[in-house]
Formats: structure tokens, C-alpha cells, sequence
């Protein structure tokens, strides 16, 4: 993608090698999601104890979404702009004020505020870290180079954090819980600002402080021509001008900005959903927390296991485009079972939600790598980061509306089956093979591949 502003490339062989460059992308993956993991187990229960009912958690999550989405073309435009590095510190430094917000507010704006500064931190995030690892290591071996491992190890790093991340942010409360009156002297001892479910939060922040620090020591970039405000004010709007045209001009492209929505659809009804059925299967919000947690533990393993298996996918398929389709199929499959058990609480019914649940990651996993895959190799350097912005902003903006509408619908099969009828239609865009790419403006002809031959790719 051109229409970014210039960004000069190091000489080929410069700047940290494949290994270390694969090595310090799956290290800022794991450090930036593992907080994140620590608020999911807690995040919908704690809203809950601090007496916000199903509708406003709903509104905070909508905050978050909406704010990463309105915030994805300009963030991922100012990375093309400035740097990846400066804008994956500024990210950092939000989500330590994200989390300190939610850790500690009881009321409503103060979560809502610590949601949107989320989102923010999301929107700056979505794109930097990878199209840095895509730079370097393409300025190191050449646009032929391997991407599809340290992708999709990136990926799997995420997915661990998440993993991690979540049981331990579980974990915490629960086991606050079995020390007699340790909870109950947390919570006076802060005037009710702690409380158990809390504590996963606060130590997220802390956690931010060491990704930023190895963010602007690990990620060294080649000089960029000096940047004024007047520079990046005028460079950020023709990036995200050059991203707005991506799904205009390109038919692949269109599919996967469609395929991110309906991914957004399906995470925006596990997400709110879940942690309601655990809490009611167990009878407390904390044993519900710890439940969850190790639920969505389980899933994100399985998301990683998914990215690990996305190159065999793609062969066994026999391009990337089937490994989406072939993917997508088993999210939908998963949701449809968590739809037909949401009455039950039953023995086989919990067993069918959990495969259903799994299903949901796995197919997730299995399809971000094969996807990024086929998008980085339709777009340059100078528009990378603002691509996966795009992509980033379509899944936001679905899981706004999907979180909003599934939070108002009536609990039951109906919010589960259509996000299913969702992703199903987003499986269907894969049925045909799309068309080779256009030629990119003002760029040096080049080969395009589409994902049928042995690539390099990610998560």
C-alpha cells in the first residue's frame, strides 16, 4: 500500500537479524496481552460487584470498541509516520492508566474512561509491533523472507499471555478468598477501592511498566527522517486515506476486513456472555471468575495451538484462502453449540459448551495467520502498520454493535446463534478464490502470491 509518507528502509542484512527479530516480536506479544489476560477472567465480575448491571457493562465494553475503532486509521498512520517504537510506549502508558482506572473506580465514569483509554492503548497497538517485525525482517532476508513462523509464533505468544494472564487473573481472587477475612481486610484497609476481584487489574499495571521499558530498549528502528508536528499532522491523514482505499481497490483485501467483522462478532458474545454462565454455574461471582478463568485459559490455548497449525492448515487446504474458509467453519460450528446449550446446565450440556467454546478459539487461531498471510503480501512498508489498522478497526466496530446488541437481547440461544449466522457468512466470502492484485501505485512491480505455494507469514 502506498500514500503513507516515505519511510526509509535499512540496507538489506542491517538491524537485528530473523532469530532475533522473531525472538523480540513474540516477547512484546506475550508482555502486552498477559495484563490484558489478567482483567478477563475478573473484568465482567467486577463490573458486576461494583453494581453495574448487564446493559452498562455492555456500555464500558461498547467505550472500549468504539474508542479503537475511531482511532484505528490515525494510530496506525502516526506509526507509519513517527516509528513503530515511540507508538507501542505510548500504548504501554495507556493501558497502565486503563488498568489503575478500572482496578480502583467504583463509579461508572471511571471505568468508562479506563475502558476508552483501553481502547486507545488497542487502537496504537494493533499494527506497530508487527509491521516492525515485517520491516526488519524483510530488511534483513529480502521481501522473500519467512514471515509465516514468526507470525504465527507471534500469534501463539498472544494467545499464551492470554492464557497465562487469565487463569492467574482468576486465580488471584479466589485465593484471597481462602485466607479468612483477607478479602474483607483488603477491602477496608482501601475504603472499598481493593477489593479481590480488583487485584488482577492493578498488577496488570504494574506489568505495563516492564513493557514499555523493553519496548524502547528492544525495538530498534533505522532513522527516520526528522518528524515535526507540522510532518505528522500532514503524513497521518494520507495514510489513512491510503488505508480507506485498501478494500476499494482490492477484492482480497475486502474479504478480510469482512472475515475481521465477523471474528469481531463471535469474541464480542463469548466475551460478554461467558463470564455470566460461569458465575451462574458455580453460584458466585468469585468461584465464577475462577471457572472462567480457567475456561478462557483452555481457549486461548487453543487459539495458540490454532496459530501453530496455520501453515499445516494452509497445506492441507491447499492455499491460505481454503485454510480461512476451512477455520471460520469451526468458530461457527463452536458458537452454534454454545448456542444450543444456554439453557442447560446439565453435565453433557456444559461438556458440548466447553467443546463449542474451544472451537470458537481454535478456528480464531487457525485463521488470523493464514489471513495476515495474504494481506501483507498485498501491501508495502510505507502503509503496513495503517493495514492492520484497517483490519483492526473493522473488527472493533463489529464487536461494538455485536457487544451493545447482545448485552440487550434476552439471555439464551439467540445472541450465540446469531454471531454464528455471523461468521458463517463470513466463511462463505472464501468459497471462491479471489482475484490476483491490482499493481500497487507508485511501487516497484513485484511477484504477488496467493498463499497456494510454501510462504511466510502470521498471526
Amino acid at each position: 500500500m502506498t500514500g503513507g509518507p516515505a519511510v526509509a528502509a535499512p540496507a538489506p542484512g542491517r538491524g537485528p537479524d530473523e532469530v532475533t527479530a522473531r525472538r523480540r516480536f513474540v516477547t512484546v506479544s506475550f508482555l502486552f496481552w498477559f495484563p490484558i489476560g489478567m482483567s478477563i477472567a475478573t473484568g465482567v465480575l467486577l463490573f458486576t460487584e461494583r453494581g453495574m448491571g448487564l446493559a452498562a457493562i455492555a456500555g464500558f465494553y461498547a467505550a472500549h470498541s468504539l474508542t479503537a475503532a475511531a482511532m484505528e486509521l490515525p494510530t496506525g498512520g502516526l506509526s507509519d509516520v513517527i516509528g513503530r517504537r515511540p507508538v507501542l510506549a505510548i500504548a504501554g502508558l495507556l493501558n497502565l492508566a486503563a488498568f489503575t482506572l478500572i482496578g480502583l473506580g467504583a463509579a461508572g465514569w471511571a471505568i468508562a474512561l479506563g475502558m476508552g483509554l483501553m481502547g486507545l492503548a488497542r487502537a496504537l497497538s494493533s499494527g506497530p509491533a508487527e509491521a516492525w517485525y515485517v520491516d526488519t525482517v524483510h530488511a534483513h532476508g529480502g521481501p522473500d523472507a519467512d514471515l509465516r513462523t514468526g507470525l504465527a509464533r507471534g500469534s501463539s505468544a498472544t494467545s499464551a499471555a492470554l492464557a497465562l494472564g487469565t487463569l492467574l487473573g482468576g486465580g488471584l481472587p479466589w485465593l484471597l478468598g481462602l485466607a479468612p477475612g483477607l478479602g474483607e481486610w483488603l477491602t477496608d484497609a482501601t475504603g472499598g477501592l481493593v477489593i479481590p476481584l480488583s487485584v488482577p487489574a492493578l498488577l496488570g499495571a504494574l506489568v505495563e511498566v516492564v513493557f514499555v521499558l523493553y519496548v524502547l530498549s528492544a525495538l530498534t528502528e533505522p532513522p527516520r527522517s526528522r518528524t515535526g508536528v507540522r510532518g505528522v499532522v500532514g503524513g497521518v491523514p494520507a495514510a489513512i486515506a491510503a488505508g480507506l482505499r485498501l478494500g476499494a481497490r482490492d477484492a482480497l483485501i475486502r474479504r478480510i476486513l469482512l472475515t475481521a467483522s465477523a471474528a469481531g462478532a463471535a469474541l464480542a458474545a463469548v466475551e460478554l456472555l461467558t463470564p455470566g454462565r460461569a458465575a451462574a454455574l458455580m453460584g458466585t461471582a468469585e468461584s465464577g471468575a475462577l471457572v472462567f478463568a480457567g475456561l478462557a485459559c483452555a481457549g486461548f490455548l487453543c487459539s495458540a495451538l490454532g496459530s501453530q497449525l496455520a501453515p499445516l492448515v494452509a497445506r492441507f487446504a491447499g492455499s491460505s484462502e481454503r485454510a480461512v474458509l476451512v477455520s471460520l467453519g469451526l468458530v461457527t460450528l463452536g458458537l452454534t453449540l454454545l448456542g444450543l446449550t444456554a439453557h442447560s446446565m446439565s453435565a453433557l450440556a456444559t461438556t458440548v459448551a466447553v467443546t463449542g467454546y474451544g472451537l470458537v478459539y481454535l478456528g480464531l487461531g487457525a485463521a488470523g495467520p493464514n489471513e495476515n498471510d495474504l494481506l501483507h503480501r498485498r501491501v508495502d512498508a510505507s502503509g503496513r502498520a495503517t493495514a492492520l489498522s484497517v483490519q483492526s478497526l473493522s473488527l472493533q466496530l463489529v464487536a461494538a454493535g455485536a457487544g451493545l446488541g447482545a448485552g440487550a437481547l434476552p439471555p439464551g440461544p439467540l445472541p450465540w446463534l446469531l454471531a454464528a449466522t455471523a461468521v458463517l457468512a463470513g466463511a462463505l466470502l472464501w468459497v471462491r478464490r479471489a482475484a490476483p492484485a491490482k499493481p500497487l501505485p507508485d511501487a516497484a512491480p513485484r511477484t504477488e502470491t496467493d498463499g497456494t505455494a510454501p510462504v511466510s507469514a502470521h498471526p
